[in-house]
């Protein structure tokens, strides 16, 4: 008893002093505070420590569906973001944070879950080169504060059941396609994008509302997508959309990638092992927006090989 004293007397004095370090706190969120909202937030979507990479995997299938057809299998789907968050503070808003991110996803063969370099459309029966998903950079447009702009608080959107904290979220997506307009690009898309992306958050509610734990380990998630056809498919306005169903988890890195999908990073995809800078301000990427560069990569480049008349 004495020795145990003495010891924790010491221990005290030396905290005080600075020279040991002090066990945080003990706090739960509350689910009604618009600061802890924003926390809880923050924790589900990347690490509540600035600078902190975070890293989610997921797997699934891409599936079509025609008017007066059965839905058929058409890719395997494996996909990363690797992504960190930085504070914020405004004075009216309160406290913020933003992600910044880039993400890849593979096409696969259903049946062997090779990496496509070709895939043979069913519709035309063409042969047609398969252009991965490399979104760089995903990022948030802007801050997300305790407050909106209007000075009303953000609210608890998600459920607490039998130890789980669940979100779920829609992000229905409707604007001008970047590949409409000029002719030459009209076999591979029509007018307007128009898609609706659902992802689901399933994590450990104790991990999340304790406020000494800067980052969660148990998260798992669901991602579905309803899209037109993707650009590199060359279906033009054929009737038929894609959705894409898919589930997967919060990762430890990149070492903890499944394959195929940890090869292609470290030999094909090396930037995308790093999430982009914290202040980065570039206009996000999107499966449209990439192909329409690699296209005009393409033609440039028989440009450039074309002997000159």
């Amino acid at each position: 008893m004495r020795k145990s004293r003495w010891i924790n007397g010491w221990a005290a004095v030396l905290a005080a002093a600075g020279l040991v370090a002090v066990p945080a706190q003990a706090r739960q969120f509350d689910t009604a505070k618009p600061e802890d909202v924003l926390a809880i937030n923050r924790k589900l979507a990347c690490s509540a420590t600035d600078g902190v990479p975070t890293v989610f995997w997921w797997k699934g299938n891409a599936m079509s569906r025609v008017p007066g057809e059965q839905d058929r299998v058409l890719f395997a789907v494996q996909g990363m973001n690797v992504r960190q968050c930085v504070s914020f503070k405004d004075p009216r808003r309160g406290p913020g944070y933003r992600s910044v991110s880039r993400e890849v996803m593979l096409y696969l063969d259903p049946k062997t879950g090779e990496v496509l370099k070709t895939w043979k459309n069913p519709w035309t029966g063409k042969d047609v080169e398969v252009i991965h998903v490399q979104n760089d950079p995903v990022n948030m447009r802007r801050p997300s504060y305790a407050y909106r702009e209007d000075g009303t608080p953000v609210e608890f959107d998600g459920l607490v059941v039998k130890g789980k904290l669940i979100t779920s979220g829609e992000a229905p997506l409707f604007y001008p396609n970047p590949l409409a307009g000029a002719p030459e690009y009209q076999p591979y898309v029509g007018g307007s994008y128009h898609a609706m992306e659902m992802i689901n958050f399933y994590a450990d509610a104790k991990q999340v509302l304790d406020s000494r734990v800067a980052d969660v380990t148990d998260l798992t998630i669901s991602w579905a997508r309803v899209s037109q056809w993707l650009p590199w498919m060359d279906m033009g306005d054929r009737p038929g959309l894609v959705f894409f169903s898919t589930v997967g988890k919060k990762v430890s890195g990149i070492d903890a990638l499944s394959e195929p999908l940890r090869g292609e990073i470290l030999r094909n995809y090396p930037l995308y092992r790093e999430p982009p800078p914290a202040d980065d301000a570039r206009p996000n990427e999107t499966t449209w927006s990439f192909v329409k560069k690699v296209l005009d990569a393409r033609r440039a480049a028989a440009a450039a090989a074309k002997p000159a008349q």
